[in-house]
């Protein structure tokens, strides 16, 4: 009798089992959960994104980040960065893997990228610390 419970009680929790190797070996650093958002630009006057952003918790996220030089500016959003695992940030080719971030800056021109997992469903925002502006805001929800 035990051995045709324990068979039957496999049966039943395989189905829910399964679903969590559906993201292959890496699990949720997968390439098959990773999208690509929209890039930001850092520049004098323009806005920071066409749209706010809309994630997903558990997926992996890709953003490229560009300042054009016009102006030395950052990019602030502590609650947002508390509210993701950064796995990384690649600045000219230099990979960097931090425990956790509050803001960047561009002193002049270049680009980053920062690949993330969304974890923390909230309201939050990245914006240029001393602005007023809305376009200088990005406003994010992670469901």
């Amino acid at each position: 009798m035990k051995p045709m419970l324990v068979t039957l009680a496999a049966l039943v929790c395989a189905p829910a089992i399964a679903p969590a190797h559906e993201l292959g070996f890496a699990g949720l650093l997968s390439a098959g959960n990773k999208q690509d958002l929209p890039p930001i630009t850092l520049s004098a006057g323009q806005p920071l994104a066409e749209a706010p952003w809309v994630l997903s918790s558990g997926t992996y996220y890709e953003v490229e980040i560009q300042g054009d030089g016009s102006q030395e500016l950052a990019l602030a959003g502590p609650e947002f960065f508390r509210a993701i695992w950064i796995d990384e940030i690649v600045v000219e080719g230099l990979e960097m893997r931090p425990l956790g971030l509050d803001s960047i800056e561009f002193d002049e021109a270049g680009e980053m990228e920062i690949g993330f997992i969304a974890i923390k469903p909230g309201a939050f925002y990245l914006k240029v610390p001393g602005s007023t502006g809305e376009t200088q805001r990005l406003e994010i929800t992670i469901k």
